[in-house]
């Protein structure tokens, strides 16, 4: 590697600029907005499949009545179902309903439209050549760590 350039104050850099950028993202709101426990709840629903909530609450490291109240709201707003459990009739495993993915797609599709506009009006064009051309390498980081 290049021997003049200091990777500690790169990587302190990289994270301190993320962090902001992540934070900023997550705050772009959108109409019958979650709260960040029904976001992160659903997320993990329609990424991982229908759990229980005690593997919900272990997974988001949060206390099994706090998820169940989580739960319990968006059940009330449709975006999640609860079923038996295929595998054992006693327990009962929640899943996404098809408002619940609309949801999250309205949700992820506001942040990119947001920062769109960002880059639309804040940058030139040869800004934004130089974030593209930083992509590939962001990408190559982050599947390094």
């Amino acid at each position: 590697m290049t021997e003049d350039l200091d990777a500690g104050r790169a990587a302190e850099a990289l994270i301190s600029s993320l962090r902001l950028l992540v934070r900023r993202v997550r705050q772009v709101q959108v109409d019958g907005e979650l709260t960040l426990p029904e976001t992160s709840a659903l997320s993990r629903l329609d990424r991982g499949g229908p759990a229980t909530s005690s593997t919900l609450a272990k997974q988001e490291q949060i206390s099994p009545q706090s998820m169940g109240a989580t739960l319990g709201r968006l059940e009330a707003r449709g975006l999640v179902e609860r079923r038996s459990d295929p595998d054992d009739g006693r327990r009962v495993v929640l899943s996404v309903t098809a408002s619940g993915l609309e949801m999250l797609r309205n949700r992820r599709n506001a942040r990119t439209q947001r920062l769109a506009d960002a880059l639309a009006t804040r940058f030139t064009r040869a800004e934004l050549e130089q974030l593209m051309a930083a992509e590939p390498l962001i990408e190559r980081l982050a599947q390094s760590l």
